[in-house]
């Protein structure tokens, strides 16, 4: 007999065999069972999902000898040849290949006539979305309101495609992504039915490859046979779906947590020798990225792989904060989109990843004012400095001698400072009531002659400004806000209730 693929072998054949459409089968089986069964139906979703599957197992429900029924026989000519494809009374039709207004016509004409021996007369519309806009108008009388006998049932991929006029028509039902762990389940019991021996670290690679397509990963299954035999490892499951080691995502990971540059470099020239794809690369560490962010918020069960496997990304991620990961995780988005454009990807993979060692030593400005506030409390003095004397009020600002009448000049705006108290360095940081607040204020300064300006004395006040200004500066927190905001002092003004 000649050898049927595991991804026909294995379909399903009734309703309680269909895998990870629970919320679906309730529904049919409940349509069956109250007699409600609608006469148009749309299934929507991804490949390899259970689309036809489930069309096919609807039309053996309603037209089983033994039926309408949620259990189809399997064993009278109808479901037998519903199941082969070759009934007389359920058609299934390529609107891929049957795509113009002609061939909506033949549907229409033979949808006219009674069925030759089952129940219904069942029309399968697989890829519905390619009939053309010609082909839809003409299916629109019959979609609404066909024969008592005749059910539609249109599959697509591609939903959005379809017009308003014929999603108004039907009942739909979304197909989502089968959960790894069911498709892992059901994989590892169609090992076992074929004698194979595969470990569950090498289906978990197989059910990383499939997307949640269990057709895809039954395909990939049956490949992974043939090339290993009976008996498969993990590494042969690896190479032959062109994965990456976890040695080097671990060493990987490994070195951005420890800032390890080198290394990093290192490891990218081990992925090109090994002829390892770099988007898969990165592709991988950023899965390992959100797998460790899982175990960092306690998901673990949104982690796929064994409880050995788990505990060692348990381990990994107490290295890093929920930030960093987050960090990490943006920057590697960002890596994998800019490989696609660049034509030199190794040189941008391993700046990328050095990126990476590096951002771990940043720190976000709001978590270094915090650190500053929290400071504050303990630094406060109760009362003047030690051994220093309070304030006095200013002396009398000396007198300056009359000059003659000039004509008044151009005024300039500029920025002056006031008279400040004496020095202000202390030995810990001043709290924010007592500490000399900053302010700029302008005043407009007259040009005085040149020959009245030389022979003017230095003033007194513009030396303890500047020495005011040195004191304000050498401040640990006025310092620090100096380096934070990058700026500078332009005015020392004395605390309330001080006089010049």
């Amino acid at each position: 007999m000649k050898y049927q693929v595991i991804a026909r072998k294995f379909r399903p054949q009734v309703f309680g065999e269909v895998i990870g459409q629970k919320l679906i089968v309730q529904t049919l089986q409940n349509a069956i069972k109250l007699n409600r069964t609608g006469h148009a139906y749309l299934f929507c979703g991804p490949r390899g999902v259970g689309k036809t599957t489930m069309a096919r197992i609807l039309a053996k429900g309603l037209n089983c000898v033994q039926g309408p029924t949620i259990e189809p026989c399997n064993q009278c000519a109808s479901c037998k040849e519903i199941a082969a494809g070759q009934s007389m009374d359920v058609l299934e039709i390529d609107a891929a290949s049957n795509t113009g207004v002609d061939n909506v016509r033949e549907l229409r004409d033979s949808a006219r006539y009674a069925p030759s021996r089952d129940r219904n007369k069942i029309f399968i519309i697989d890829e519905v979305h390619m009939l053309s806009t010609s082909a839809f108008n003409a299916l629109l009388k019959i979609l609404e309101e066909p024969p008592p006998h005749v059910i539609f049932i249109m599959a697509t991929t591609e939903r959005q495609k379809l017009p308003a006029t014929i999603l108004s028509r039907c009942q739909q039902f979304v197909f989502r992504t089968i959960a790894p762990a069911e498709i892992q389940a059901h994989l590892k019991k169609i090992v076992e039915r074929e004698g194979a021996r595969i470990d569950d670290s090498g289906l978990s690679y197989i059910v990383k490859a499939s997307e949640g397509s269990m057709r895809d990963a039954q395909s990939l299954l049956d490949q992974i046979i043939s090339f290993g035999g009976q008996d498969v490892g993990s590494e042969d499951v690896r190479d032959v779906l062109g994965f990456i080691p976890n040695e080097l995502l671990d060493r990987t990971m490994d070195s951005i947590a420890s800032g390890n540059s080198p290394e990093l470099i290192e490891t990218v020239a081990i992925v090109m020798d090994q002829g390892l794809g770099l988007q898969q690369f990165v592709r991988e560490l950023i899965a390992r990225m959100r797998d460790l962010l899982m175990m960092k918020l306690g998901l673990a069960d949104k982690v796929l792989g064994s409880e050995e496997e788990r505990a060692e990304l348990r381990r990994r991620a107490e290295g890093f904060s929920e930030q960093d990961l987050i960090r990490y995780f943006d920057l590697l988005l960002r890596l994998e989109t800019d490989l696609k454009y660049t034509s030199q990807p190794r040189f941008h993979l391993e700046v990328g990843l050095v990126k990476l060692a590096k951002a771990g030593h940043m720190r976000d400005i709001e978590e270094v004012l915090r650190d500053l506030k929290q400071e504050l409390p303990s630094s406060l003095p109760s009362g003047p400095p030690a051994g220093r004397p309070a304030p006095a009020s200013s002396p009398a600002r000396p007198s300056t001698p009359p000059t003659t009448a000039q004509p008044r000049p151009e005024a300039k705006a500029t920025s002056i400072v006031l008279p400040s108290v004496p020095s202000l360095k202390s030995p810990t940081p001043m709290a924010s009531a007592t500490a000399p607040a900053v302010q700029r204020v302008h005043k407009p300064e007259v040009k005085a002659p040149v020959e009245n300006r030389e022979a003017r004395p230095s003033s007194p006040i513009r030396k303890a400004d500047d020495s005011a200004l040195s004191s304000a500066r050498e401040e640990p927190l006025v310092k620090s806000f100096l380096e934070v905001f990058r700026g500078d002092i332009a005015q020392v003004k004395p605390p309330k209730g001080e006089t010049t």
